[in-house]
């Protein structure tokens, strides 16, 4: 019998909400650009094109995936990778507000 692994990553549903909400938050326009720039620098590629195409063209993870040509798993992981990423310098960027 084999176990699946169970994540419970509390974190990553954190950090969904607080992006979707300085993304989404259009009476601060600062907020928003920061968070694009931390998008555009500080991941990779691939991480970068599906973050965008999940909150800005708000596809859904398996529309991603059959865009993309990846499995819905893969879409999930790397999308798990970004958020965290993001998260932390949203943290160090506004931790006033987290």
């Amino acid at each position: 019998m084999s176990r699946r692994r169970s994540y419970n990553d509390t974190s990553t549903g954190k950090a969904d909400n607080c992006i979707r909400h300085f993304l989404a938050d259009d009476d601060d326009w600062g907020k928003k650009k920061i968070i694009l720039n931390i998008i555009k620098n500080e991941l990779t590629a691939r991480q970068t094109e599906i973050i965008m195409l999940y909150y800005i063209k708000e596809l859904s993870i398996s529309e991603i995936s059959a865009e993309k040509g990846v499995t819905p798993q893969a879409v999930s992981r790397v999308m798990a990778a970004a958020r965290k990423r993001i998260f932390r310098y949203m943290q160090y960027t506004f931790k006033e507000l987290l």
